[in-house]
C-alpha cells in the first residue's frame, strides 16, 4: 500500500495497480491474492477459514448493535466507529470457552470486555461527564435505569466550544445475536442550559422484554446543542456527542 502525492489524485486501476480514497487519504495498492477456491477448500487454509467466519460473524453482531441504537448513535459516533466496534467484538469472539475455533460466537464469549466502549472518540463520555451516575437492569420486569443526583453542568459537563444546551441520554438494548434482532427503548432529560445552577435530580428508564434470557446493553451518552435564535441545533451535528457503554447483563 502506497500514498498518493502530487496535485492529480488517481481512481481506477492502471495495469496492475488499484488507485482509490479511503479516510486515510488517496492510497494506491498492487492487484494480486490468492484465488478465492483455493482458500475455500484448500486444507493449507483451515485456520483462514475459520478466522473468517468468525471474523463475520463479529461483523454482524456489530451491526446488529449499531442497528439497534441506531437513533442514538446516528449523533454520537467517529468515522471509525464500525472498524473499532469489530474489532473488538472479534476479541470476545475469542474469549468464547465453548465453541470449536471456526465456530465461536459473541453471545458466548465475555461480553463483560465491551464495557465502557465509546462510540465517539471525539467526545468519551469518561471525559465528557464528571459526576458519578447510577444504572441497573431488573432482568424480571425488564426494567433498565439511569439516576443522576443533582449537580452544576458548568462544574461536571466538560462542554465543546459553542455549547448553550445540553441534554443526557440513555437507552437499552436487548440483542438476539443468532436470530439478528433486537428491543430498543430509550429516554432522555430534556434541553437543558448549560449555564444554570444545579439540575434536579435525574432518573430516567427505558423497559424492555421481562423475564428475557438474551444479553442486554445499556448505553449513556451527553448530547450537547446551540441556540440561535431560540432554535435549538445540535453542535456541531453532534460531532462531540458522547455515548459509551455503561451496563451489560447477560444470563
Amino acid at each position: 500500500m502506497a500514498r498518493q502525492t502530487g496535485i492529480i489524485k488517481l481512481k481506477g486501476t492502471l495495469d496492475d495497480i488499484s488507485f482509490y480514497k479511503t479516510s486515510d487519504g488517496h492510497l494506491a495498492r498492487t492487484k494480486g491474492g490468492i484465488d478465492a477456491s483455493r482458500i475455500a477448500n484448500d486444507p493449507a487454509f483451515q485456520r483462514t477459514r475459520e478466522n473468517g467466519s468468525e471474523f463475520g460473524r463479529a461483523g454482524k453482531a456489530g451491526k446488529l448493535i449499531r442497528n439497534a441504537i441506531r437513533v442514538l448513535l446516528q449523533n454520537a459516533k467517529d468515522k471509525r466507529v464500525v472498524s473499532r466496534l469489530t474489532k473488538d467484538l472479534v476479541a470476545i469472539v475469542k474469549t468464547d470457552a465453548v465453541n470449536l475455533r471456526g465456530e465461536r460466537t459473541v453471545q458466548d464469549g465475555n461480553l463483560d470486555a465491551f464495557l465502557g466502549f465509546e462510540f465517539n472518540l471525539n467526545g468519551k463520555l469518561a471525559s465528557t461527564l464528571f459526576s458519578a451516575y447510577g444504572v441497573a437492569f431488573d432482568r424480571v420486569t425488564g426494567s433498565a435505569d439511569f439516576t443522576l443526583a443533582p449537580f452544576s453542568p458548568m462544574v461536571r459537563i466538560a462542554a465543546p466550544i459553542g455549547s448553550t444546551h445540553f441534554s443526557i441520554v440513555m437507552g437499552a438494548a436487548e440483542l438476539d445475536f443468532v436470530n439478528e434482532t433486537f428491543v430498543f427503548e430509550t429516554d432522555a432529560t430534556g434541553i437543558l442550559p448549560y449555564t444554570a445552577p444545579d439540575t434536579a435530580p435525574i432518573a430516567l428508564n427505558a423497559t424492555l422484554t421481562a423475564n428475557s434470557v438474551l444479553p442486554v446493553i445499556e448505553v449513556v451518552g451527553v448530547a450537547f446543542y446551540q441556540e440561535v435564535n431560540g432554535d435549538m441545533y445540535p453542535l456541531k451535528n453532534g460531532a462531540f456527542n458522547a455515548l459509551s457503554v455503561a451496563l451489560i447483563d447477560t444470563l
